[in-house]
């Protein structure tokens, strides 16, 4: 981090704090969240953590889970009481995002208050909202950076079992379990050193990648033995999930995630989308292999972003226009996905 003295002096006394982390938070966007909000507390902060929305269940068991205030757009009390909460902030930490939409509700009361905002993030093209960035795309993962500049304060000592079981489930998840090509010699030795304070790799990985309901499971069965279509000369495989095809099977937060992931387990593909339904608009999941750049589609056409091998989209309109928004551009891409 730059200015890193000036953020230390900012730390040293006791602040009331907020953890934001964007809508829809995955293993990492949580993990890195309650990593850092447990080791703030420990250094005397007050600190609150917040999500934009719900997220799965299978993330529950993080400790510090509880404390959560997760929006709801049933009940407007939780986005009160997180607008709140930010209004009186002396530091708002906002993790695991580059722009501030992704904060859905939440994004103007962040940009509006009067808090010092300390970006941490990995994701391209970064909204400069922040007073202070623990920023790049070189790392793996959210979690790891927290990490990081936890050891840049020199203050790793304070790193127990709970905060490292949360921060490695970040690392670990948004390396696909180490086997993505984002992994490095640097991903393997900040898993080493968080076991080394504590985390359990086995129980980490049973409680995300084992903990499965029925439904979901049976959700993961339909899909690729119904939904999942191949085009060989584009190199692709999609998936298109309705809204009704998500109640049949019980469809909860986070039961799609990881079904995009199938498509670039097949032979010659480079590749992957997921379309499904939202209440208010659909949803892209876009995953590639080599050079070919997710982030560049989604942001040119679909109005989003990510990484450059992992990215998301939302179209307004009907998931038939989605799907033949996308369809009608493969033409476009042909060369760069065989090439």
């Amino acid at each position: 981090m730059e200015n890193i003295q000036a953020f230390k002096r900012l730390m040293d006394s006791p602040r009331s704090v907020v953890v934001v982390t964007h809508f829809k938070p995955d293993a990492d966007a949580l993990g890195s969240s309650l990593g850092l909000a447990g080791y703030l507390r420990k250094k005397g902060h007050r600190v609150t953590v917040v999500t934009p929305s719900d997220y799965p269940s299978f993330l529950a068991w993080m400790p510090g889970n509880r404390e959560v205030i997760a929006v709801s757009k049933d009940d407007p009390r939780p986005l009160e009481a997180a607008k709140a909460a930010m209004q009186s902030a002396d530091l708002i930490f906002c993790l695991d995002f580059s722009n501030l939409k992704r904060t859905e509700d939440l994004a103007d009361t962040i940009r509006g208050s009067k808090a010092t905002k300390v970006l941490i993030d990995h994701h391209l093209e970064p909204e400069k909202f922040a007073d202070f960035e623990q920023w790049t795309v070189a790392s793996a993962s959210t979690a790891g950076l927290v990490y990081q500049l936890i050891k840049e304060l020199g203050e790793e000592d304070l790193v127990d079992a709970d905060i490292a079981n949360c921060l490695y489930a970040g690392l670990m998840t948004d390396t696909g379990g180490f086997r993505h090509s984002n992994t490095t010699r640097m991903e393997f030795m900040l898993a080493s050193e968080l076991v080394g304070r504590g985390a359990d790799p086995s129980c980490v990985a049973k409680l995300i990648y084992d903990n499965n309901s029925l439904e979901r499971l049976r959700l993961t069965g339909f899909v690729l033995a119904q939904k999942l279509q191949v085009l060989p000369e584009y190199r692709t495989a999609y998936m298109v999930l309705s809204a009704d095809e998500l109640r049949q099977f019980g469809s909860q937060t986070g039961d799609t995630e990881g079904l995009v992931n199938y498509g670039l387990s097949i032979s010659n593909i480079r590749l992957s989308v997921l379309l499904y339904e939202r209440k208010t608009e659909i949803k892209y999941s876009f995953r590639s292999l080599g050079d070919f750049s997710v982030n560049e589609l989604a942001r040119r056409h679909f109005e989003g972003g990510g990484h450059k091998n992992a990215a998301g989209g939302t179209f307004k309109g009907s998931l038939a226009d989605a799907l033949k928004k996308f369809l009608d551009l493969l033409p476009e891409y042909r060369a760069k996905l065989n090439s």
